[in-house]
């Protein structure tokens, strides 16, 4: 679809769907947003309004049959996922419009636009966000604790409880389908197993949060991004994900997402949940990222293979010995610890 077509299709619903609450009459530069592998992001002006557009490119028919697929929830999903962390204090934009895979637009929805940045090569370093990094270990974990709370029945379908078992047997079944090509990460997903916490209750994750989905501005964090990955599990699950090494962007002596430290993620958390997580909990979470990286990166290399997607899931599919690495080091430093 043509950036003409698409403005022409958001011009033509959204002067209903808007009426009364956002003065405009057309949609005013569009443009496409770099990044996304899975999903197309594209800001607009409605009248003096930025707005945000998130658009599934092809539908989830089109990868149906190809293991391992991680497109994520249908975008409608994630949508009500935004929706319900905005009655907490976790910050997300407004959901203004939501269109499912029928219609004329595809799989997308508009959302608020808010201010800040979010390519961690300038926040992690600039001297304006100096004040942020200081805050945002703990600012996350008061973030992760409020969408922890969430009720969970009021989720979509889509988003149920998960056991350890099942992730297991799914990863094992990705890994076979890939020809079982990586001896290191079946080596991994072997140790995770043997060294596997007891089932905890499923809270509601957010499963993408990390360096990269979040908006900084000067005090910290503005907004918490990219939703398609939400789904149910035990509460660490986020925070070792937030902490695994691929978010750190090289500033591997700040464990938190390259930009803070255990104790003040964990303090953050605390403050909120009324109750403290193990560090040890968290760092197994770390080797289950790595694995799970790892993981999307061959789905990144299949799904280029057979013709979905652009040169960005190449690029990504290169990056699997890095989370090879990454799994013997975790479980190197688990042992000696």
């Amino acid at each position: 679809m043509t950036p003409d077509t698409l403005a022409q299709h958001l011009t033509e619903n959204l002067k209903s769907l808007l009426a009364g609450s956002l003065p405009g009459e057309a949609v005013s530069e569009l443009n496409r947003l770099s990044g996304g592998a899975n999903n197309e992001t594209w800001r607009l002006k409605w009248g003096d309004t930025p707005l945000i557009l998130r658009r599934r490119p092809f539908s989830q028919d089109s990868v149906a049959d190809l293991e391992g697929s991680i497109l994520g929830l249908p975008l409608t999903d994630e949508a009500e996922g935004i929706r319900l962390a905005a009655s907490t204090a976790v910050p997300v934009p407004t959901i203004h419009a939501v269109f499912d895979e029928d219609h004329p637009i595809g799989e997308a929805f508009v959302m608020g636009f808010i201010s800040g940045e979010s390519i961690p090569q300038r926040w992690l370093t600039d001297d304006v966000f100096e004040t942020a990094r200081a805050n945002l270990a703990f600012q996350c974990g008061e973030a992760l604790a409020g969408i922890h709370a969430i009720d969970c029945a009021k989720l979509p379908q889509n988003i149920g409880p998960t056991t350890l078992e099942k992730r297991f047997a799914a990863a094992q079944k990705r890994l076979h389908a890939f020809g079982d090509i990586s001896p290191v990460m079946q080596f991994g997903l072997n140790w995770l197993i043997d060294h596997a916490p007891a089932n905890a209750p499923c809270v509601l994750l957010h499963g993408d949060f990390r360096t990269g989905n979040l908006l900084i501005d000067e005090n910290g964090l503005a907004g918490v991004l990219d939703w398609e990955l939400t789904h149910q599990g035990p509460a660490e699950e986020d925070l070792g994900y937030l902490c695994a090494n691929v978010w750190r962007f090289g500033h591997l002596d700040k464990p938190v997402g390259g930009f803070g430290q255990y104790e003040d993620l964990i303090a953050g958390y605390a403050s909120v949940a009324g109750w403290t997580p193990e560090l040890n909990t968290i760092r197994y979470w770390e080797i289950f990222a790595a694995l799970s990286w790892g993981l999307v990166c061959q789905t990144m290399g299949a799904l280029w293979h057979s013709g979905n997607g652009d040169v960005e899931r190449a690029a990504v599919a290169r990056r699997r010995s890095e989370a090879e690495l990454d799994i013997l080091l975790l479980i190197e430093e688990w042992e000696d610890a």
